[in-house]
């Protein structure tokens, strides 16, 4: 018996689409991690995707297993999780949805030659405008419902939990706090569901003699939603962030270790919505994934919610 399950653990394949920054970043987080046992880079830029594959390689005898290579799409076929990343990024002053004319195609053309060789497994998307992107993949793959999934906004609650961490000087692994809805102008915390270590923040706050009202969350939750651009602004780019969460996620999937996580996929009647794709804590696992969890919001945080998917479902109409 454990010499069939040490083999399916070997034989973890990845593939990942785009070899760029975020893409190469990715491939590199997996490899130290060792999360899987061969990772295909894929770039229409062959030659990039070798010279990645081979850096990340040179490595691999100090810091993991991992047999990474450049391929092409022949090579999605027979593996556990496949990670779209391709796509331009985000450029200095641009919203998420700005880059919808540019990527909606691409992404296309790739989902396209994705599901010539798909035979099983994940598919997360990484691209921005994520939501729009993910639920495009979703249906057009035509897979059982959260097998295509988006990093949605796991990325700004790790920003979020950081900056929190920061103003109690508490170990981020005590806080738990998600932001929810688009990954970008509409999202928001989920305030109401805030706690350090399993006690509401307002009440933990009260007991160390912390303030904590309005002004320390609109504070807090502006450093966050201006953290992306200001990275872009500085460095041009931001891969390392996602790269890190992208391995929580497929460790998730491939280790079949059930985490939760605020990742988008299309909605069923959660919360009152579907047929749009945002980001809600979810249980990401094997299958993607497997289900949404319908939290005791507020009221307005509801309203919120819905305002969010909302603006998605119109941003879809546009290029339906």
């Amino acid at each position: 018996m454990k010499k069939k399950l040490y083999a399916a653990i070997d034989n973890r394949k990845v593939a990942i689409i785009g070899a760029g920054y975020v893409g190469a970043s990715i491939a590199y987080a997996l490899t130290i991690r060792d999360l899987a046992s061969q990772i295909y880079l894929i770039d229409i830029n062959r030659e990039k995707a070798a010279g990645e594959a081979k850096d990340i390689q040179h490595g691999i005898p100090y810091m993991g297993t991992s047999s990474v290579k450049a391929g092409s799409y022949e090579d999605c076929r027979e593996c556990d999780l496949i990670i779209i990343t391709a796509g331009r990024n985000r450029r200095p002053g641009e919203t998420r949805l700005d880059m919808i004319s540019d990527n909606i195609g691409i992404i296309r053309n790739v989902t396209d030659k994705i599901k010539e060789y798909y035979t099983h497994g994940v598919i997360m998307v990484v691209s921005n405008p994520v939501d729009i992107l993910t639920y495009k993949v979703a249906e057009w793959m035509d897979l059982p419902n959260g097998k295509v999934f988006g990093t949605g906004c796991i990325l700004d609650t790790s920003r979020l939990v950081r900056a929190i961490s920061d103003y109690t000087d508490i170990n981020i692994e005590a806080i738990k706090c998600s932001i929810v809805g688009e990954h970008g102008d509409s999202q928001f915390p989920l305030w109401s569901r805030l706690a350090i270590a399993g006690i509401p923040m307002a009440e933990y706050c009260e007991n160390v003699g912390l303030e904590w009202g309005e002004e320390q969350k609109e504070r807090l939750y502006n450093e966050v939603r201006n953290m992306g651009a200001s990275i872009i602004e500085a460095k041009g780019r931001t891969h390392y962030g996602i790269a890190t969460c992208v391995c929580s996620l497929a460790d998730a999937v491939l280790n079949q270790r059930l985490t939760i996580a605020p990742v988008t996929s299309p909605l069923e009647g959660e919360y009152g919505i579907r047929d749009v794709a945002i980001s809600i804590p979810s249980i990401v696992g094997v299958n993607g994934v497997e289900r949404r969890l319908e939290e005791r919001l507020v009221l307005s945080e509801i309203r919120n919610l819905r305002r969010s998917a909302e603006k998605m479902r119109e941003t879809l109409d546009t290029i339906n």
